[in-house]
């Protein structure tokens, strides 16, 4: 008896592992996608809104639309990655020599130099999030 319920259980957690909408409902307001519809030549670029079971909620040109679950073949999302600037301080400190005669009365004050640099990186490449998985369809029933 144990068995048999241990075994159900093992398998009703690998269907719930692979369910490929699972990865969706990870995705964050704001994240750009890439949305293939079934039948179309191009795909969607979209904003990430939210996330129903029937459908994908998307903000495209400032326009909410609702694309629903069956009419999706695919759907790539752009990594939510924190920021594409970076910034680069510097700071050095110049210990004074021996360069030659000091004038009476004159320090050995340490120079310093400061320099900073910001960097913009390109937006990273699309990863698929979600594909259609083929629906088999079930057989007739035998007469």
């Amino acid at each position: 008896m144990y068995k048999t319920i241990l075994v159900l259980f093992l398998i009703f957690t690998a269907f719930a592992a692979t369910d490929p909408w699972a990865k969706v409902k990870d995705l964050k307001t704001g994240q750009d996608l890439r949305i293939y519809k079934i039948g179309a030549k191009q795909p969607v670029l979209a904003k990430f809104d939210e996330l129903t079971d029937s459908g994908l909620v998307v903000i495209i040109k400032n326009e909410q639309v609702g694309i629903d679950r069956d009419d999706i073949d695919r759907i790539d999302a752009r990594p939510d990655k924190d920021s594409r600037v970076s910034k680069e301080s510097r700071t050095t400190t110049e210990l004074p020599g021996p360069v030659g005669p000091r004038p009476a009365g004159s320090s050995d004050v340490p120079g310093n130099s400061t320099s900073s640099s910001v960097s913009v990186g390109s937006k990273p490449d699309f990863e698929n999030v979600y594909r259609r998985t083929a629906v088999t369809p079930e057989p007739a029933p035998k007469k």
